[in-house]
Protein backbone atom coordinates (compact mmCIF):
# COMPACT_ATOMS: atom_id res chain seq x y z
CA UNK A 1 0.00 0.00 0.00
CA UNK A 2 1.60 3.52 -1.16
CA UNK A 3 1.24 6.60 0.92
CA UNK A 4 -1.54 7.94 -0.66
CA UNK A 5 -3.85 4.89 -0.29
CA UNK A 6 -2.56 4.93 3.11
CA UNK A 7 -3.66 7.92 4.03
CA UNK A 8 -7.13 7.43 2.27
CA UNK A 9 -7.38 4.45 4.31
CA UNK A 10 -6.33 6.43 7.91
CA UNK A 11 -9.00 9.59 6.68
CA UNK A 12 -11.78 6.54 6.19
CA UNK A 13 -11.45 5.01 9.41
CA UNK A 14 -11.67 8.45 11.25
CA UNK A 15 -14.50 9.18 9.30
CA UNK A 16 -16.54 6.10 10.62
CA UNK A 17 -15.46 6.96 13.94
CA UNK A 18 -16.57 9.96 14.19
CA UNK A 19 -20.17 8.71 12.78
CA UNK A 20 -20.21 6.36 15.49
CA UNK A 21 -20.64 9.45 17.94
CA UNK A 22 -18.87 8.57 20.74
CA UNK A 23 -19.98 10.84 24.02
CA UNK A 24 -17.02 12.34 24.68
CA UNK A 25 -14.54 14.43 22.91
CA UNK A 26 -11.87 12.47 25.11
CA UNK A 27 -12.82 9.56 23.52
CA UNK A 28 -13.42 10.39 19.76
CA UNK A 29 -9.38 11.91 19.72
CA UNK A 30 -7.92 9.09 21.52
CA UNK A 31 -9.41 7.01 18.59
CA UNK A 32 -8.47 9.39 16.30
CA UNK A 33 -5.05 9.38 17.54
CA UNK A 34 -4.84 5.74 18.47
CA UNK A 35 -5.58 5.13 14.57
CA UNK A 36 -2.80 7.56 13.45
CA UNK A 37 -0.27 5.72 15.63
CA UNK A 38 -1.22 2.20 14.20
CA UNK A 39 -1.62 3.68 10.76
CA UNK A 40 0.82 5.99 10.41
CA UNK A 41 3.61 5.32 12.51
CA UNK A 42 2.78 8.41 14.81
CA UNK A 43 5.47 8.44 18.40
CA UNK A 44 3.00 10.73 19.69
CA UNK A 45 0.33 12.66 19.11
CA UNK A 46 -1.43 15.24 21.04
CA UNK A 47 -4.66 17.32 20.72
CA UNK A 48 -5.77 20.51 22.67
CA UNK A 49 -8.90 22.53 23.28
CA UNK A 50 -9.23 25.88 24.16
CA UNK A 51 -11.22 26.24 27.20
CA UNK A 52 -14.24 28.67 25.85
CA UNK A 53 -13.89 32.46 26.69
CA UNK A 54 -9.91 31.69 27.71
CA UNK A 55 -6.85 31.96 26.30
CA UNK A 56 -5.95 28.49 27.28
CA UNK A 57 -4.85 25.36 25.99
CA UNK A 58 -5.39 21.94 27.64
CA UNK A 59 -4.77 18.79 26.14
CA UNK A 60 -7.71 16.76 25.72
CA UNK A 61 -6.72 13.47 24.43
CA UNK A 62 -3.06 11.87 24.01
CA UNK A 63 -1.01 9.00 22.67
CA UNK A 64 2.36 8.22 24.16
CA UNK A 65 1.90 10.42 27.05
CA UNK A 66 1.32 9.78 31.05
CA UNK A 67 -0.94 11.64 32.96
CA UNK A 68 1.74 13.59 34.62
CA UNK A 69 2.76 14.53 31.45
CA UNK A 70 -0.64 15.56 29.94
CA UNK A 71 -1.36 17.60 33.57
CA UNK A 72 1.88 19.63 32.55
CA UNK A 73 0.81 19.93 29.29
CA UNK A 74 -0.81 23.60 29.21
CA UNK A 75 -0.39 25.99 27.08
CA UNK A 76 -1.56 30.37 26.79
CA UNK A 77 -1.85 31.63 23.27
CA UNK A 78 0.72 32.27 21.41
CA UNK A 79 3.35 30.62 23.27
CA UNK A 80 5.37 28.19 22.12
CA UNK A 81 4.83 26.46 19.01
CA UNK A 82 1.52 25.08 20.09
CA UNK A 83 0.19 28.46 21.26
CA UNK A 84 1.76 29.92 18.16
CA UNK A 85 -0.31 27.88 16.18
CA UNK A 86 -3.72 28.48 17.85
CA UNK A 87 -3.20 31.99 18.02
CA UNK A 88 -2.14 32.34 14.43
CA UNK A 89 -4.53 29.68 12.54
CA UNK A 90 -1.74 28.62 10.38
CA UNK A 91 0.21 24.87 11.06
CA UNK A 92 4.08 24.60 11.90
CA UNK A 93 6.44 22.08 11.22
CA UNK A 94 9.82 21.64 13.17
CA UNK A 95 11.78 19.12 11.43
CA UNK A 96 14.22 18.56 14.30
CA UNK A 97 12.70 19.82 17.63
CA UNK A 98 16.53 19.65 19.51
CA UNK A 99 17.14 22.36 16.87
CA UNK A 100 14.21 24.58 17.72
CA UNK A 101 14.36 27.08 20.41
CA UNK A 102 10.56 27.40 19.92
CA UNK A 103 9.85 23.83 20.61
CA UNK A 104 8.85 24.19 24.64
CA UNK A 105 8.91 20.69 25.40
CA UNK A 106 6.32 21.74 28.25
CA UNK A 107 5.17 18.00 28.64
CA UNK A 108 8.99 16.61 29.08
CA UNK A 109 8.26 13.50 27.27
CA UNK A 110 10.72 13.79 24.11
CA UNK A 111 14.15 12.14 25.58
CA UNK A 112 17.25 12.85 22.61
CA UNK A 113 15.87 11.06 19.52
CA UNK A 114 15.54 13.44 16.98
CA UNK A 115 12.35 14.08 16.20
CA UNK A 116 10.01 16.42 14.17
CA UNK A 117 6.64 18.05 15.05
CA UNK A 118 4.06 18.59 13.11
CA UNK A 119 1.08 20.93 14.56
CA UNK A 120 -2.31 21.86 13.08
CA UNK A 121 -5.03 24.32 14.56
CA UNK A 122 -8.46 23.16 14.51
CA UNK A 123 -11.11 25.52 12.98
CA UNK A 124 -14.67 25.96 12.87
CA UNK A 125 -16.51 28.71 12.04
CA UNK A 126 -13.15 30.34 11.39
CA UNK A 127 -12.51 30.59 15.13
CA UNK A 128 -9.53 28.00 16.23
CA UNK A 129 -10.90 25.69 19.03
CA UNK A 130 -8.11 23.60 19.46
CA UNK A 131 -4.89 22.15 17.95
CA UNK A 132 -3.94 19.05 17.02
CA UNK A 133 -0.05 18.02 16.60
CA UNK A 134 1.93 14.14 15.70
CA UNK A 135 5.96 12.95 16.44
CA UNK A 136 7.58 11.41 13.70
CA UNK A 137 11.02 10.36 12.90
CA UNK A 138 12.81 13.24 11.46
CA UNK A 139 12.51 12.62 7.14
CA UNK A 140 12.83 14.09 4.23
CA UNK A 141 10.97 18.32 3.97
CA UNK A 142 9.00 16.89 1.38
CA UNK A 143 7.35 13.93 3.17
CA UNK A 144 7.03 16.00 6.38
CA UNK A 145 5.20 18.36 4.44
CA UNK A 146 3.09 15.95 2.94
CA UNK A 147 2.17 14.63 6.46
CA UNK A 148 1.38 18.26 7.65
CA UNK A 149 -1.31 18.13 4.95
CA UNK A 150 -2.62 15.16 5.72
CA UNK A 151 -2.72 16.77 8.82
CA UNK A 152 -4.82 19.65 8.11
CA UNK A 153 -7.42 17.21 6.25
CA UNK A 154 -7.58 15.42 9.37
CA UNK A 155 -8.38 18.56 11.50
CA UNK A 156 -10.97 19.73 9.09
CA UNK A 157 -12.87 16.43 9.05
CA UNK A 158 -12.43 16.83 13.23
CA UNK A 159 -13.42 20.24 13.83
CA UNK A 160 -17.66 20.28 13.06
CA UNK A 161 -17.78 17.27 15.46
CA UNK A 162 -15.52 18.22 18.54
CA UNK A 163 -17.17 21.39 18.25
CA UNK A 164 -20.68 19.52 18.70
CA UNK A 165 -19.17 17.28 21.38
CA UNK A 166 -17.84 20.48 23.02
CA UNK A 167 -20.82 22.12 22.80
CA UNK A 168 -22.63 19.23 24.12
CA UNK A 169 -20.56 18.64 26.97
CA UNK A 170 -20.53 22.28 27.73
CA UNK A 171 -24.47 22.23 28.36
CA UNK A 172 -24.02 19.40 30.58
CA UNK A 173 -21.89 21.17 32.62
CA UNK A 174 -24.03 24.24 32.83
CA UNK A 175 -26.60 21.91 34.01
CA UNK A 176 -24.93 20.12 35.91
CA UNK A 177 -23.96 23.66 37.51
CA UNK A 178 -27.51 24.82 38.00
CA UNK A 179 -28.55 21.56 39.61
CA UNK A 180 -25.82 22.24 41.81
CA UNK A 181 -26.76 25.72 42.61
CA UNK A 182 -30.23 24.99 42.69
CA UNK A 183 -29.25 21.82 45.77
CA UNK A 184 -27.41 24.30 47.60
CA UNK A 185 -30.32 26.96 47.72
CA UNK A 186 -32.37 23.99 48.91
CA UNK A 187 -30.33 22.56 51.33
CA UNK A 188 -30.04 26.09 52.85
CA UNK A 189 -33.84 26.50 52.52
CA UNK A 190 -33.93 23.26 54.30
CA UNK A 191 -31.71 23.74 56.79
CA UNK A 192 -32.78 23.90 60.48
CA UNK A 193 -32.04 26.85 60.79
CA UNK A 194 -34.34 28.40 58.04
CA UNK A 195 -37.23 26.06 59.85
CA UNK A 196 -39.65 28.39 61.92
CA UNK A 197 -40.73 27.95 65.46
CA UNK A 198 -39.12 28.71 69.23
CA UNK A 199 -41.31 26.96 71.52
CA UNK A 200 -40.47 23.55 73.43
CA UNK A 201 -41.81 20.51 71.36
CA UNK A 202 -39.88 22.22 68.52
CA UNK A 203 -36.71 22.34 70.06
CA UNK A 204 -36.68 19.09 70.86
CA UNK A 205 -37.54 18.26 67.01
CA UNK A 206 -34.45 20.40 66.19
CA UNK A 207 -32.74 18.38 68.46
CA UNK A 208 -33.69 15.17 67.10
CA UNK A 209 -33.25 15.88 63.65
CA UNK A 210 -29.52 16.68 64.14
CA UNK A 211 -29.55 13.01 66.12
CA UNK A 212 -30.64 11.04 63.17
CA UNK A 213 -30.08 12.82 60.04
CA UNK A 214 -26.13 11.07 59.70
CA UNK A 215 -27.48 8.05 60.72
CA UNK A 216 -29.31 5.65 57.68
CA UNK A 217 -32.10 4.86 60.37
CA UNK A 218 -35.62 4.88 59.29
CA UNK A 219 -37.70 7.85 60.25
CA UNK A 220 -41.69 7.85 61.32
CA UNK A 221 -42.86 11.14 61.22
CA UNK A 222 -46.58 11.29 63.26
CA UNK A 223 -48.50 14.69 63.43
CA UNK A 224 -51.45 15.91 62.36
CA UNK A 225 -52.45 16.62 58.84
CA UNK A 226 -50.24 20.38 58.13
CA UNK A 227 -48.22 20.26 61.08
CA UNK A 228 -45.03 19.91 58.33
CA UNK A 229 -44.26 16.26 58.44
CA UNK A 230 -42.78 16.81 54.14
CA UNK A 231 -40.53 19.65 55.90
CA UNK A 232 -38.79 17.58 58.88
CA UNK A 233 -38.44 15.04 56.23
CA UNK A 234 -36.39 17.15 53.64
CA UNK A 235 -34.64 18.63 56.93
CA UNK A 236 -33.11 15.58 57.81
CA UNK A 237 -32.03 14.38 54.08
CA UNK A 238 -30.59 18.16 53.17
CA UNK A 239 -28.60 17.21 56.70
CA UNK A 240 -27.35 13.78 56.09
CA UNK A 241 -24.59 12.76 54.07
CA UNK A 242 -27.09 11.95 51.37
CA UNK A 243 -27.72 15.85 50.38
CA UNK A 244 -25.99 15.74 47.58
CA UNK A 245 -28.58 12.44 46.14
CA UNK A 246 -32.07 12.44 45.04
CA UNK A 247 -34.85 13.25 47.30
CA UNK A 248 -37.87 11.52 46.60
CA UNK A 249 -41.37 12.16 48.00
CA UNK A 250 -44.43 9.91 47.14
CA UNK A 251 -47.72 10.69 48.59
CA UNK A 252 -49.14 7.16 49.05
CA UNK A 253 -53.16 8.07 49.69
CA UNK A 254 -53.25 10.13 46.32
CA UNK A 255 -51.98 7.20 44.36
CA UNK A 256 -54.63 4.59 43.37
CA UNK A 257 -54.17 0.89 44.96
CA UNK A 258 -54.17 -0.67 41.64
CA UNK A 259 -50.87 1.20 40.66
CA UNK A 260 -49.03 2.37 43.89
CA UNK A 261 -46.91 -1.10 43.44
CA UNK A 262 -46.15 0.26 39.91
CA UNK A 263 -45.38 3.55 41.30
CA UNK A 264 -42.84 2.09 44.32
CA UNK A 265 -41.06 -0.85 42.57
CA UNK A 266 -41.74 -0.08 38.69
CA UNK A 267 -42.65 -2.35 36.01
CA UNK A 268 -41.42 -4.16 33.09
CA UNK A 269 -42.48 -3.93 29.74
CA UNK A 270 -46.17 -5.97 28.87
CA UNK A 271 -46.42 -6.77 32.68
CA UNK A 272 -50.34 -4.95 32.64
CA UNK A 273 -52.28 -3.39 29.96
CA UNK A 274 -51.05 -0.28 29.53
CA UNK A 275 -47.26 -1.08 29.82
CA UNK A 276 -46.10 -0.05 26.80
CA UNK A 277 -42.68 0.29 27.92
CA UNK A 278 -40.38 -0.65 30.90
CA UNK A 279 -40.29 2.15 33.92
CA UNK A 280 -38.23 2.24 37.02
CA UNK A 281 -40.18 2.98 40.41
CA UNK A 282 -39.83 5.61 42.69
CA UNK A 283 -37.36 3.60 45.01
CA UNK A 284 -34.59 3.08 41.90
CA UNK A 285 -34.83 6.10 41.35
CA UNK A 286 -34.39 7.52 44.96
CA UNK A 287 -30.85 5.00 44.94
CA UNK A 288 -28.27 6.44 46.96
CA UNK A 289 -30.63 9.09 48.67
CA UNK A 290 -33.92 9.32 50.45
CA UNK A 291 -37.35 8.36 50.09
CA UNK A 292 -40.44 10.07 51.77
CA UNK A 293 -43.86 7.94 52.05
CA UNK A 294 -46.59 10.55 53.23
CA UNK A 295 -49.27 9.07 54.26
CA UNK A 296 -48.11 5.27 55.22
CA UNK A 297 -50.68 4.35 56.78
CA UNK A 298 -52.94 4.49 53.53
CA UNK A 299 -51.27 1.61 51.69
CA UNK A 300 -53.18 -1.87 51.59
CA UNK A 301 -51.89 -4.72 52.60
CA UNK A 302 -50.31 -6.15 49.72
CA UNK A 303 -47.76 -3.19 49.24
CA UNK A 304 -46.96 -3.23 52.95
CA UNK A 305 -45.44 -7.10 52.52
CA UNK A 306 -43.12 -5.86 49.55
CA UNK A 307 -42.57 -2.36 51.55
CA UNK A 308 -41.33 -4.55 54.62
CA UNK A 309 -38.78 -6.72 51.86
CA UNK A 310 -37.21 -3.67 50.88
CA UNK A 311 -36.60 -2.53 54.72
CA UNK A 312 -35.43 -5.34 55.61
CA UNK A 313 -33.35 -6.87 52.41
CA UNK A 314 -33.17 -3.21 49.94
CA UNK A 315 -34.11 -5.41 47.32
CA UNK A 316 -37.19 -5.95 45.49
CA UNK A 317 -38.66 -6.42 41.73
CA UNK A 318 -40.43 -4.41 39.70
CA UNK A 319 -43.96 -5.80 38.63
CA UNK A 320 -44.11 -8.45 36.19
CA UNK A 321 -40.51 -8.82 36.65
CA UNK A 322 -38.32 -11.89 38.43
CA UNK A 323 -34.73 -9.70 38.46
CA UNK A 324 -33.84 -8.55 41.89
CA UNK A 325 -33.38 -4.97 42.33
CA UNK A 326 -31.04 -3.78 45.26
CA UNK A 327 -31.20 -0.25 46.81
CA UNK A 328 -29.57 1.93 49.08
CA UNK A 329 -32.37 4.05 50.21
CA UNK A 330 -32.85 6.05 53.44
CA UNK A 331 -36.50 5.81 54.19
CA UNK A 332 -38.86 8.45 56.17
CA UNK A 333 -42.34 7.92 56.74
CA UNK A 334 -44.78 9.89 57.63
CA UNK A 335 -48.36 9.62 59.23
CA UNK A 336 -51.60 11.56 60.18
CA UNK A 337 -53.22 8.20 61.17
CA UNK A 338 -53.28 5.97 64.35
CA UNK A 339 -51.35 3.17 63.30
CA UNK A 340 -51.65 1.44 66.40
CA UNK A 341 -55.24 1.51 66.05
CA UNK A 342 -54.46 -0.02 62.64
CA UNK A 343 -52.97 -2.87 64.18
CA UNK A 344 -55.03 -3.79 66.40
CA UNK A 345 -58.25 -4.00 63.44
CA UNK A 346 -55.20 -5.60 61.33
CA UNK A 347 -55.27 -3.00 58.43
CA UNK A 348 -51.86 -2.89 59.29
CA UNK A 349 -48.89 -4.63 59.87
CA UNK A 350 -47.21 -5.29 63.11
CA UNK A 351 -43.57 -5.86 61.52
CA UNK A 352 -43.58 -3.31 59.27
CA UNK A 353 -44.85 -0.81 61.82
CA UNK A 354 -41.65 -1.97 64.04
CA UNK A 355 -39.54 -1.53 60.61
CA UNK A 356 -40.23 1.68 60.24
CA UNK A 357 -40.77 3.09 64.15
CA UNK A 358 -36.95 3.16 64.79
CA UNK A 359 -36.62 7.11 65.23
CA UNK A 360 -40.27 8.25 65.89
CA UNK A 361 -40.51 11.99 65.56
CA UNK A 362 -44.03 13.61 67.03
CA UNK A 363 -44.88 16.84 65.39
CA UNK A 364 -47.70 18.88 67.86
CA UNK A 365 -50.64 20.67 66.54
CA UNK A 366 -50.41 24.56 66.01
CA UNK A 367 -53.21 24.93 68.76
CA UNK A 368 -50.34 23.65 71.07
CA UNK A 369 -47.76 26.17 70.15
CA UNK A 370 -49.56 29.29 70.38
CA UNK A 371 -46.30 31.17 70.73
CA UNK A 372 -45.45 29.95 67.43
CA UNK A 373 -48.23 31.53 65.81
CA UNK A 374 -47.24 34.88 65.37
CA UNK A 375 -43.34 33.59 64.05
CA UNK A 376 -44.81 31.58 61.40
CA UNK A 377 -46.80 34.67 60.50
CA UNK A 378 -44.75 37.06 60.47
CA UNK A 379 -42.57 34.60 58.29
CA UNK A 380 -45.41 33.94 56.17
CA UNK A 381 -46.22 37.39 55.41
CA UNK A 382 -42.48 38.72 54.41
CA UNK A 383 -42.91 35.58 51.89
CA UNK A 384 -45.87 36.38 50.44
CA UNK A 385 -45.04 39.80 50.38
CA UNK A 386 -41.78 39.45 47.99
CA UNK A 387 -44.14 36.79 46.14
CA UNK A 388 -46.54 39.34 45.18
CA UNK A 389 -44.41 42.26 44.71
CA UNK A 390 -46.43 43.93 47.85
CA UNK A 391 -44.38 46.12 50.66
CA UNK A 392 -46.72 44.22 53.96
CA UNK A 393 -45.34 46.46 57.29
CA UNK A 394 -47.48 44.49 59.47
CA UNK A 395 -50.63 42.13 61.43
CA UNK A 396 -53.13 44.53 63.49
CA UNK A 397 -53.89 44.07 66.52
CA UNK A 398 -57.78 42.43 65.85
CA UNK A 399 -56.07 40.16 63.42
CA UNK A 400 -53.57 38.91 65.92
CA UNK A 401 -56.42 38.53 68.70
CA UNK A 402 -58.45 36.42 65.92
CA UNK A 403 -54.80 34.44 64.99
CA UNK A 404 -54.73 33.11 68.29
CA UNK A 405 -58.07 32.64 69.37
CA UNK A 406 -58.07 30.61 66.31
CA UNK A 407 -58.04 26.47 67.02
CA UNK A 408 -56.12 26.21 63.37
CA UNK A 409 -57.32 22.58 62.38
CA UNK A 410 -55.44 22.78 59.57
CA UNK A 411 -52.56 23.83 61.21
CA UNK A 412 -49.44 25.38 59.84
CA UNK A 413 -50.69 24.67 56.40
CA UNK A 414 -54.14 26.19 57.06
CA UNK A 415 -52.18 29.62 58.73
CA UNK A 416 -49.75 29.58 55.58
CA UNK A 417 -52.88 29.99 53.37
CA UNK A 418 -54.34 32.39 55.60
CA UNK A 419 -51.90 34.68 55.76
CA UNK A 420 -51.13 34.23 51.69
CA UNK A 421 -55.10 35.34 50.82
CA UNK A 422 -54.43 38.17 53.37
CA UNK A 423 -51.78 39.12 51.70
CA UNK A 424 -53.91 39.65 48.57
CA UNK A 425 -56.69 41.54 49.62
CA UNK A 426 -55.04 44.29 52.05
CA UNK A 427 -54.59 47.77 50.42
CA UNK A 428 -52.51 48.79 52.43
CA UNK A 429 -49.65 46.83 53.44
CA UNK A 430 -51.53 45.69 56.80
CA UNK A 431 -53.02 42.87 57.44
CA UNK A 432 -56.65 43.90 59.24
CA UNK A 433 -59.30 41.43 60.83
CA UNK A 434 -61.64 42.02 57.68
CA UNK A 435 -58.96 40.43 55.42
CA UNK A 436 -59.03 36.98 57.51
CA UNK A 437 -60.67 34.67 56.13
CA UNK A 438 -64.47 34.75 57.44
CA UNK A 439 -63.58 31.24 59.84
CA UNK A 440 -61.32 33.19 61.69
CA UNK A 441 -63.51 36.24 62.45
CA UNK A 442 -65.74 35.03 65.40
CA UNK A 443 -68.51 36.91 67.13
CA UNK A 444 -66.48 37.88 69.93
CA UNK A 445 -63.33 38.82 68.49
CA UNK A 446 -64.76 41.02 65.71
CA UNK A 447 -67.53 42.66 68.12
CA UNK A 448 -70.08 41.36 66.03
CA UNK A 449 -72.63 39.84 68.09
CA UNK A 450 -75.77 38.49 65.86
CA UNK A 451 -79.35 39.82 66.78
CA UNK A 452 -82.02 37.31 66.80
CA UNK A 453 -83.61 36.27 63.44
CA UNK A 454 -82.27 39.62 62.38
CA UNK A 455 -78.53 39.00 61.19
CA UNK A 456 -75.10 40.69 62.06
CA UNK A 457 -75.90 44.28 63.86
CA UNK A 458 -74.85 46.81 61.56
CA UNK A 459 -74.12 49.47 63.84
CA UNK A 460 -71.24 47.25 65.80
CA UNK A 461 -69.96 46.17 62.73
CA UNK A 462 -69.23 49.70 61.45
CA UNK A 463 -68.16 50.46 64.73
CA UNK A 464 -65.84 47.75 64.79
CA UNK A 465 -64.20 48.66 61.69
CA UNK A 466 -64.13 52.34 62.91
CA UNK A 467 -61.92 50.93 66.44
CA UNK A 468 -59.85 48.93 64.18
CA UNK A 469 -58.93 51.82 61.86
CA UNK A 470 -58.16 54.34 64.94
CA UNK A 471 -56.29 51.55 67.10
CA UNK A 472 -54.08 51.05 63.99
CA UNK A 473 -53.80 55.24 63.52
CA UNK A 474 -52.79 55.35 66.91
CA UNK A 475 -50.17 53.08 66.79
CA UNK A 476 -48.55 54.17 63.60
CA UNK A 477 -48.37 58.02 65.38
CA UNK A 478 -47.87 57.07 69.43
CA UNK A 479 -51.50 57.89 70.64
CA UNK A 480 -51.36 61.51 69.13
CA UNK A 481 -54.62 61.75 68.24
CA UNK A 482 -53.87 65.48 66.52
CA UNK A 483 -51.07 63.54 64.69
CA UNK A 484 -54.62 61.03 63.95
CA UNK A 485 -56.90 63.32 62.59
CA UNK A 486 -54.41 64.88 59.87
CA UNK A 487 -53.54 61.40 59.21
CA UNK A 488 -57.36 60.69 58.75
CA UNK A 489 -58.09 63.45 56.96
CA UNK A 490 -60.60 64.88 59.46
CA UNK A 491 -60.94 66.88 62.79
CA UNK A 492 -59.34 66.47 66.44
CA UNK A 493 -62.72 67.10 68.09
CA UNK A 494 -64.37 64.15 65.85
CA UNK A 495 -61.65 61.72 66.57
CA UNK A 496 -61.43 62.92 70.05
CA UNK A 497 -65.79 61.81 70.07
CA UNK A 498 -64.90 58.55 68.37
CA UNK A 499 -61.98 57.43 70.44
CA UNK A 500 -63.99 58.46 74.05
CA UNK A 501 -67.23 56.71 72.29
CA UNK A 502 -65.60 53.74 71.35
CA UNK A 503 -63.60 53.33 74.55
CA UNK A 504 -59.99 53.07 73.06
CA UNK A 505 -57.14 54.73 75.59
CA UNK A 506 -54.71 56.38 73.39
CA UNK A 507 -52.21 56.23 76.36
CA UNK A 508 -52.02 52.50 75.56
CA UNK A 509 -50.54 53.64 72.34
CA UNK A 510 -47.68 55.65 73.07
Amino acid sequence: MNQSEKELSVLYKISQTISSRRHTVADLLSEVLQIMENDMGVLRGTLTLRKPGTDILNIEASRGLSESEIRRGQYRLGEGVTGRVAQSGKPALVADISQSPDFLNRTRARGDQKTAFLCVPIIHHKEVIGTMSIDLPSGMPEELKGYLIFLEHVAQILASAVSTIREELEERHALESENEMLRRQLGGRYSIDNMVGNCNSMRSIYEQIVQVADSAATVLVRGESGTGKELVARAIHFNSPRKNNAFISVNCAALPENLIESELFGHEKGAFTGAAQQRKGRFELANGGTIFLDEIGDISPAVQVRLLRVLQEKTFERVGGNEPIKVNVRVIAATSRNLEEGIAKQTFREDLYYRLNVFPILLPPLRERKSDIMLLADHFLQKYGDMYGKEMKRISTSAINMMMAYHWPGNVRELENCIERSVLTSSDGVIHGFNLPPSLQTSDETHTALLPESGANLRQMVDAYEREILIDALKKHRGNAAAVARYLQTTQRIINYRIKNLGIEPRSYK
